[in-house]
């Protein structure tokens, strides 16, 4: 067992303490104003699934494609951060735009097309893996996986163990999944992941608080740039597909930067009987242009601008219709001084 897979390394006691600091009384988002930096260019995470899988088009990703990805990055000047370096840069102001790559359920097809290009020029990822799919047709097994995780630049993720749809199982069941997956990969690589990410972007309060007893981070669907102000278990990531994968809209996601915040309500986005939900997002009082944010969501059955009101750095979203569909999104963004600003927020909605 390699412990660089567990740990981070700590630079100094005090840095320590302020980390301590800053999980155990902040993970809710609920920061002091000096929290806010105006200049922060944040860690903008991507996400992809399956590579050169061309009957699944919304997971799917063609690899000249990602290539041209990873290219356009690397013109942009813009690094590559090293999983083993995200808790040191998270607690931290980005002075320069940092990007995450992760990677979702493990498919054979990362393995086969992807995975010899990201080891040839070392390309720092996070492969998030289900173990029950584990060497299952169409997907990885333990010694592909292990000998991912052997290099320095590459790190396996917790992605439960059914990969089913979690919400609809008792809280119990819930918990029996995630601690199952832990024990297979302590049996298989020595250790749990400190990374999580939920199946379909979707959780409850109550389940992110159970992952945050056996996780460090854990990664939702929602679009957004992570800033030292995000919730640690709540942290956005842009999909990449087919759909939403050409260079033009590529090329724009990557240049965003964070649009910070100081809470959310509510806390919990599983709604039941809520629907629609009520939303407000609290902003830093020394934050510029909020008047010029604009929000779009699928409240109803289709995409539309969305009102919103502001009162004392209080955003107020007045959804007018319910979400009906099992995913509900709002995507807000604001064309600053130094570049668009943006966040997204998933609702997971209990249909009738």
């Amino acid at each position: 067992m390699r412990p660089k897979k567990i740990f981070f390394p700590v630079a100094s006691i005090i840095n320590f303490f302020i980390l301590f600091f800053f999980f155990t009384f902040n993970s809710n988002s609920e920061e002091s104003e000096n929290k806010f930096f105006a200049n922060d260019k944040g860690i903008l995470s991507i996400m992809y699934h399956r590579f050169d899988e061309i009957k699944y088009p919304s997971t799917n990703i063609r690899t000249e494609i990602f290539r041209k990805h990873m290219n356009i990055i690397s013109e942009k000047k813009y690094n590559f951060l090293n999983p083993k370096e995200f808790e040191e840069k998270f607690s931290q102001k980005k002075t320069d735009k940092l990007i995450l790559l992760t990677i979702d359920d493990g498919f054979s097809s990362f393995y086969e097309s992807a995975w010899p290009y990201l080891k040839k020029n070392e390309i720092p990822f996070i492969l998030f893996i289900s173990t029950e799919a584990i060497g299952k047709k169409g997907y990885m097994n333990w010694n592909e996986i292990k000998e991912i995780e052997k290099e320095s630049f590459a790190f396996i993720g917790n992605h439960s163990h059914s990969h089913e749809y979690l919400l609809d199982v008792s809280f119990e069941d819930f918990k029996k999944d995630i601690l199952q997956s832990k024990k297979i990969f302590e049996n298989n690589l020595g250790y749990n992941p400190i990374f999580f990410s939920y199946p379909f972007g979707e959780f409850s309060f109550e389940q992110s608080s159970f992952i945050e007893k056996y996780f460090k981070y854990a990664f939702g669907q929602h679009s957004g740039v992570i800033d030292l102000n995000k919730n640690a278990y709540e942290l956005p990531r842009f999909p990449i597909n087919e759909k939403y994968g050409d260079i033009k809209r590529f090329e724009f996601v990557i240049d965003l930067l964070p649009l910070e915040y100081k809470k959310v309500i509510p806390k919990d986005k599983y709604i039941i009987n809520n629907n629609p939900p009520k939303l407000e997002i609290e902003f830093f009082k020394n934050q510029k242009n909020l008047k010029n944010i604009n929000c779009f969501s699928d409240e109803g059955d289709k995409w539309k601008k969305t009102k919103v009101i502001f009162q004392n750095n209080i955003l107020i979203v007045d959804f007018s219709d319910k979400f009906k569909f099992r995913r509900g999104r709002i995507n807000c963004s604001l064309n600053d001084t130094e570049g668009w600003r943006w966040f997204g927020l998933q609702f997971s909605v209990k249909l009738d």
